[in-house]
């Protein structure tokens, strides 16, 4: 396994100090099971792939980040005062009353998030119109990407989201479905079928190995959308 990362921001925590920002979020409602399966892959999003900044947030051309699985999102927020959007002192007021941190992600008051989430099942579809949305405004270049759950393809508004966005070719979008075996159902063959069964470009890979991660998450799909499919422990 490797986990070679670009160097943060100046000033800021690398990876190694993640850890640390989360045990600055206390409370009974951590969800910490979900939020620590996707340490890995959002760092080397925020890190390597995601062209989008605390400078940029509100630039048209930057890539969008939706996280659906917004049920334990303190990785989401230690990661994202890893990278200055946020000083790491505000991470102590998770989840209280006058905190902005609460425990699903609020666009409006979280810098940097793009979407309220928490309810399962709505980040693929937002990603999919978001996507449709850019291209109607004549924006190709800007590259959207959705963290979702293996649980969340239990949804079936998600069903119907793979299925639009295969063949209308949604390039730009971009589909991270973190597998800690929580689907109640799963999928015959794997969850890579099912999204190439829709005509998507898939990958499945070691969800802590952050190479592995990188190389698939910036491989050419031409016409395609990507779903990449990192696995990481089961659920305890």
């Amino acid at each position: 396994m490797t986990n070679t990362t670009a160097a943060p921001p100046r000033g800021l925590p690398g990876f190694d100090g993640l850890d640390r920002l989360i045990t600055l979020m206390t409370g009974a409602e951590k969800h910490a099971p979900a939020a620590h399966s996707t340490t890995d892959a959002l760092w080397v999003l925020y890190s390597r792939v995601l062209r989008v900044t605390p400078e940029t947030v509100r630039d048209p051309g930057r890539d969008r980040f939706l996280l659906s699985k917004g049920h334990g999102p303190m990785a989401y927020y230690a990661v994202l005062a890893a990278h200055g959007f946020f000083d790491e002192e505000v991470l102590s007021g998770f989840g209280t009353y006058a905190s902005p941190l609460g425990h699903h992600p609020d666009r409006l008051l979280v810098p940097g998030a793009e979407i309220g989430s928490g309810s399962l099942g709505h980040g693929l579809p937002l990603a999919v119109g978001t996507v449709l949305g850019l291209r109607a405004q004549g924006l190709t270049d800007p590259r959207v990407w959705v963290l979702m759950g293996d649980a969340e393809l239990d949804e079936g508004s998600n069903h119907e989201a793979i299925a639009h966005a295969g063949p209308a070719g949604l390039e730009q979008l971009h589909t991270l479905v973190i597998d800690n075996a929580s689907a109640t159902h799963g999928w015959p063959g794997g969850i890579a079928s099912r999204f190439e069964a829709a005509g998507w470009s898939t990958a499945t890979v070691d969800g802590r190995d952050h190479e592995a991660l990188y190389a698939a998450f910036t491989a050419p799909h031409p016409g395609r959308p990507r779903a990449v499919v990192a696995r990481v422990e089961p659920k305890g």
